[in-house]
């Protein structure tokens, strides 16, 4: 299923069809910067604190080349659903996982 620019937003974590998580950690005049973690990520926990994007590098990427990769509907917290919020933790872990605090601020004042 591919997404709509409008579905896409930061602070939520999507799966790939090809069981890759992406976290969506900052959004600007239609660029985006994400956290991806590999492919083949086992499912998260109902109560994961550990997020999958350990040492893997943060991407950036126009908002509407990142909606047209196939994505899928997964489990977290007992809903179902394309994408999940991430609680403020979880995005904090994602952000220092793949060393992103410095690229979303220049993001951001771009």
């Amino acid at each position: 299923m591919k997404l709509k620019e409008t579905e896409v937003e930061a602070g939520y974590l999507y799966s790939t069809s090809a069981n890759q998580y992406r976290a969506v950690l900052a959004m600007k005049e239609g660029f985006m910067i994400y956290a991806p973690s590999i492919e083949g990520s086992a499912p998260l926990k109902l109560t994961t604190t550990k997020m999958p994007f350990d040492n893997q590098p943060f991407k950036k990427c126009q908002i509407i080349t990142f909606a047209k990769k196939d994505y899928q509907a997964f489990e977290l917290n007992g809903i179902k659903a394309i994408k999940h919020k991430l609680n403020e933790s979880q995005f904090t872990l994602a952000i220092a996982q793949c060393n992103a605090k410095s690229a979303i601020a220049t993001l951001l004042a771009e």
